[in-house]
């Protein structure tokens, strides 16, 4: 492609995960986010909770200079509280979309344009109790945050059977799933991510083509599948070209080609796609950045 990727894509990095030790709300967030808002490579970042109040108005002033597009990854709040959105003890899923709904909050605060969350696990015997009970939440995430302004809700799909083992899900849960909440809220939307392709076993066109109409935001990054002795086994989201994995160049270049003729890639209104990438054991974190920004450059101009 010979012309800039900005003019159809804004192209963000998630800083929780390429800074890990911030995805629990705590950590060093001022200073790693510091990097990404002074990298003009981006223009576009997603955060998740900041439990200090002093740190979170600190970021927000930094985001508010930085003339980049905000996203909030609400799914830390569920990943390490061990919550459930679809879970079939009530309780416990209010519990869980009581947590979301303190996330929504942040996400306006922060001035946030989406945000992202994640179905849980599930019985297979069961599936159909799990699918009505995560459609009861995300309608009332959706009805909250469109009583407060005009914020996206946005459901990753997520693998089913191998690691994170979320409802949604396959593509043709997903695109059910989609239609079912469409039909009452438009501020609704799904996430596709190409390190989850793999472990869904689905190319990109199958995992893109048939919800091709609900896809509001994008992720980009890796995984390893092959067998589970390999390091980064699952859904851990290693650099680019990371031994025993599947996704580098030509990965990106294909999941890119899809995402521009279905029309998500546009110059009209240029959708956020984000690196997912998260540094492995001792690797220096401002590399496997690095490392990603290469692999799009190479991917954008083959493409």
């Amino acid at each position: 492609m010979n012309e800039s990727m900005y003019k159809y894509m804004k192209v963000g990095l998630i800083h929780f995960m390429a800074y890990p030790d911030t995805m629990k709300g705590e950590g060093p967030i001022l200073e790693t986010i510091r990097k990404i808002a002074v990298d003009d490579y981006f223009n576009a970042i997603e955060i998740t909770w900041i439990k200090d109040d002093k740190v979170r108005e600190e970021v927000k002033k930094m985001l508010d200079t930085s003339h980049m597009t905000v996203a909030y990854g609400g799914q830390p709040r569920l990943l390490t509280t061990g919550m459930n959105i679809n879970d079939l003890d009530d309780n416990a899923r209010k519990r869980a979309v009581a947590n979301l709904k303190e996330g929504i909050d942040e996400a306006y605060y922060m001035g946030a344009k989406g945000f992202a969350y994640l179905s849980g696990r599930y019985d297979e015997d069961r599936k159909e109790d799990a699918f009505a009970a995560l459609v009861e939440s995300t309608k009332e995430l959706c009805a909250y945050a469109k009583s407060k302004g005009d914020l996206k809700i946005v459901l990753e799909v997520f693998d089913w059977d191998v690691d994170k083992k979320s409802i949604i899900g396959p593509v043709d849960l997903a695109k059910r799933f989609a239609e079912e909440i469409r039909k009452e809220y438009d501020n609704f939307g799904l996430l596709v991510d190409l390190s989850h392709l793999p472990l869904l076993r689905e190319t990109a066109e199958e995992a893109i083509l048939p919800i091709k109409d609900y896809i509001i935001h994008a992720h980009m990054g890796n995984a390893v599948v092959a067998d589970p002795s390999y390091e980064a086994y699952g859904d851990a989201h290693p650099r680019f070209g990371f031994p025993n994995s599947e996704n580098d160049v030509d990965e990106l270049v294909e999941y890119l080609r899809v995402l521009m003729e279905i029309g998500f890639l546009n110059t009209e209104n240029p959708p956020v796609v984000s690196f997912e990438v998260k540094p492995w054991g001792d690797e220096d974190p401002d590399i496997v950045v690095a490392n990603a920004k290469r692999v799009l450059n190479e991917a954008w101009v083959r493409l």
